[in-house]
């Protein structure tokens, strides 16, 4: 169930329908057509706007090698790195794992460590010839955008550039700013059976920057909808450049036989007729913004459940009726899909049948090193061992599982309560101590959701 949203259709430059719909927290006031919601990944389309923008104003080319913009900027392979353009920040085409290094946000890494883990990830496909969903890039993005306009970070430059222009006067880009609005509504985190309220964290969206960390509402989302269907004008003022912005929604890169991802959009091809959209997706949000060009018409559904598939079902259902496309029951196949996934997560963990005793934990307490993630120590504290990430405090406790093998739990402690909140209290993933050819304890092998870090052993205690 969704406890609340607000949905609204744009035709033209004229806003035809809007309405809130539901509670913004569980017996709490009524969702309007102002409450403002995290949009999550829709805020990529932003980002991709603004790099338009100081494309117009001359500041770069669209093909402009990146670390000509940012040296900081290194991936595994170096020859990646000399060829990847400033178009390919965005195009979702990097060769590396989708969500590479993503959940570092969680366990309290800035944007400087999240740009500088990236060198350490190993790529899966070859550069620009599969899909695969990253973020971590969008946070260079934002900064060259930033350096280009002559501003602090990219959140000044799309206020000034987008938000004001537009008079989006409820959007902001912090969890502290979206706490602070009279008329917010809270976040809630999908389980098969119900929602739950969770707090907002500040690490996440917020923390991957302008890949995610939009918050709005639909009345403003209406502007931005009534701006892109017109082509980057604004009641008269231009934008960003007719040419620029639809270069953004030009194709990069297949994602299936109907879809493609350009930069910050989805293009979806159907029978009859071409669809631009995006969805996102935080720990206790769900949207989805797109429309159609050739009609010029466009919707926005922002909720405040997790997205697991309502926002785009609602849209889905828009746009067949709108197009004349064959029925499609996406509601019903997405919930389908979260009890699945549940189900998947769940079966992850399941205790062996006949586990291996576990060492003496004074055996494994010792500091570690890795790279990218500095040093951390393991250490014995009331009756079991917990992982202490030193750059950022975060502590995981590990649980016997099997032998040298443990489970893994972020500590719900200080500013990492309302990650743990979110997530709610499943494992994020194991560690295996590893022997070497002398039989001692040497490395930690940790797997944090589908990333993996090898920790070397530094010092014996």
């Amino acid at each position: 169930s969704v406890p609340g949203a607000a949905v609204a259709v744009v035709a033209g430059d004229e806003v035809v329908f809007s309405k809130g719909y539901g509670v913004r927290a569980e017996g709490g006031a009524p969702v309007g057509t102002g409450t403002v919601f995290q949009i999550g990944s829709a805020t990529k389309a932003f980002l991709a706007t603004t790099l338009a923008q100081m494309v117009d104003a001359g500041a770069f080319e669209w093909d402009r090698r990146v670390i000509a913009l940012a040296p900081e900027f290194v991936l595994f392979d170096p020859w990646v790195t000399r060829e990847f353009r400033v178009f390919d920040l965005l195009a979702q085409r990097s060769g590396l794992r989708p969500y590479v290094n993503d959940g570092l946000t969680a366990l309290g890494y800035d944007g400087d460590a999240l740009i500088h883990s990236l060198r350490f990830a190993e790529p899966v496909t070859s550069f620009r010839s599969t899909f695969g969903y990253v973020n971590i890039p969008h946070l260079l993005a934002g900064r060259i955008v930033a350096r280009a306009a002559g501003k602090s970070d990219w959140s000044e430059v799309a206020r000034e550039r987008i938000f004001e222009p537009l008079g989006m006067t409820a959007t902001t880009t912090t969890a502290e700013a979206i706490e602070a609005a009279a008329d917010h509504a809270v976040g809630h985190r999908w389980t098969p059976d119900g929602v739950v309220a969770i707090p907002f964290d500040p690490s996440f969206p917020y923390g991957l920057g302008p890949a995610g960390n939009i918050n709005s509402s639909v009345d403003d989302m209406t502007r931005w909808l009534r701006m892109l269907i017109a082509g980057g004008r604004f009641e008269g003022k231009e934008i960003v450049g007719a040419g620029t912005l639809a270069y953004t929604q030009v194709p990069k890169i297949a994602v299936n036989e109907q879809q493609s991802y350009a930069m910050g959009w989805v293009v979806h091809e159907t029978p009859n007729g071409r669809i631009v959209w995006h969805n996102g997706g935080t720990n206790g949000f769900g949207a989805h913004v797109g429309f159609v060009p050739h009609l010029g018409v466009g919707i926005v559904v922002l909720s405040n459940a997790e997205n697991r598939g309502f926002p785009d079902g609602v849209a889905a259902a828009f746009y067949q009726a709108l197009l004349g496309n064959p029925p499609f029951d996406v509601l019903a196949s997405a919930l389908e899909h979260a009890r699945k996934t549940e189900e998947e997560k769940k079966a992850k963990f399941p205790p062996p049948a006949s586990p291996r005793p576990v060492r003496d934990l004074a055996v494994y307490a010792g500091r570690y090193d890795t790279l990218g993630l500095g040093r951390a120590e393991v250490a014995v504290e009331e009756g079991g061992l917990v992982l202490r990430l030193e750059e950022t405090g975060a502590e995981l406790a590990l649980s016997p599982f099997d032998g040298d093998v443990f489970t893994v739990r972020l500590k719900p402690e200080g500013r990492f309560a309302p990650v743990v909140a979110a997530w709610g209290d499943e494992p994020v993933g194991f560690a295996q101590f590893q022997i070497d050819a002398e039989g001692r304890l040497a490395d930690l092998h940790w797997t944090f959701g589908d990333d993996h870090y090898l920790f070397d052993r530094v010092e014996e205690r």
